[in-house]
């Protein structure tokens, strides 16, 4: 993942940060970063995070 953290835990503050501040949406995001929604949404599945688009975060 381009030059986004690896950590899970900073990874979920990372992009909820990213997605709150910045980006309507995990697609947007992921457009403008150069990164696989997918990816993201796999690493933050291992400490039991989910994408929500209505909240537009992961929790």
């Amino acid at each position: 993942m381009n030059g986004i953290p690896k950590d899970p835990v900073i990874l979920l503050s990372y992009v909820n940060t990213q997605l709150r501040d910045n980006y309507p949406s995990l697609d947007e995001m992921c457009r403008a970063l150069d990164v696989d929604p997918g990816s993201i949404e796999s690493v933050l599945a291992g400490i039991g995070c989910t994408y929500e688009p209505a909240r537009n975060c992961f929790r």
